[in-house]
């Protein structure tokens, strides 16, 4: 291992037991459980779940460091360029499903590839990001999250939450439903515009400032009471996230394309889910202004300033 990859690597080990260890906190009642794995293919990881907890229905934080030869299609499409090369790929990722649907899912992603040939120049890139999907919104929860993630990206560049926002907004989108899968954040990916070093530090800013976006939402809510209707619609909002992760999702379609372990790869899958024919809510309630005023990409940090 090169020594850039092993900075990388002893950074995301640190991310996740530092995530792992806050969120054990809030939740005050379980704690994550730890099965470490290996990949036949070469590599392995070490995937943590929390599970049944006062606070978290459900949640995962996944290290992992794969390698190979030969890059997985949904990576060699995206890259043309890279196929026949070998690969190398880390990352942490991590899906929290509170049982509370007042809480928001969040999920947040950082991540390092580099593909290597012999004779040739390795190419490396980082990418990553954060994003939040309520099924109850609210106004204050959306613009501190949008906050944290322009101040995370600032000292990097007053284009780079612009940018990186607007990038969320397109890819976090359910085509066949022509919705955004929540209210968006940062996404980034094929990250190498910097030198490696400030690119490594750009990703470590935005892995640590995923507890500060997300803990005061869930301390704000999760005293707040709700009904059996309204899990319900927890419930087949959770169906959209199932669809986006299934048809869409880079890094779900790389995983089980490279080989991956199936049970690390699928942890960002909510426990309970329901789908309807033709569901609909009913107009003027809580339940529709989800979709129509906050599943509309908006700018949060602009309304937040009127």
């Amino acid at each position: 291992m090169s020594e850039r990859s092993a900075a990388v690597k002893a950074y995301l080990l640190d991310l996740q037991d530092r995530i792992c260890a806050a969120l054990e906190t809030e939740d005050g009642s379980a704690r994550f459980v730890e099965d470490a794995w290996e990949r036949p293919a070469g590599g392995g990881g070490r995937t943590r779940v929390i599970e049944n907890g006062a606070v978290l229905e459900k949640g995962g934080v996944n290290f992992s460091h794969v390698f190979g030869t030969g890059l997985p299609p949904s990576a060699s499409a995206h890259r043309p360029e890279l196929a026949g090369r070998g690969f190398e790929a880390m990352g942490v990722s991590l899906v929290m499903h509170p049982e509370n649907p007042h809480i928001p899912t969040s999920h947040a992603n950082v991540r390092f590839f580099i593909a290597e040939k012999e004779g040739e120049e390795a190419v490396w890139w980082f990418g990553g990001g954060f994003d939040l999907t309520p099924y109850y919104g609210n106004d204050e929860d959306c613009q501190h999250w949008h906050r944290v993630a322009e101040q995370a990206c600032a000292p990097f560049g007053a284009d780079v939450y612009p940018r990186y926002k607007a990038w969320c907004d397109t890819y976090f989108h359910i085509k066949h439903r022509n919705e955004p899968r929540g209210i968006g954040g940062l996404f980034f990916d094929d990250l190498n515009e910097w030198d490696f070093d400030t690119c490594f530090a750009f990703i470590r800013a935005i892995g640590d400032a995923y507890i500060d976006a997300y803990l005061p939402i869930v301390q704000r809510r999760k005293g707040t009471a709700f009904t059996a209707q309204q899990r319900e619609f927890q419930a087949f909002r959770r169906g959209r996230y199932v669809e986006f992760n299934l048809v869409y999702d880079r890094g779900t379609l790389f995983g089980l394309q490279s080989g991956g372990r199936t049970e690390s790869i699928l942890m960002s899958l909510p426990p309970h889910v329901q789908w309807g024919y033709n569901w609909k809510p009913e107009a003027g309630s809580e339940e529709a202004r989800l979709t129509d005023y906050y599943l509309q990409d908006r700018d949060w940090l602009g309304e937040a300033a009127h």
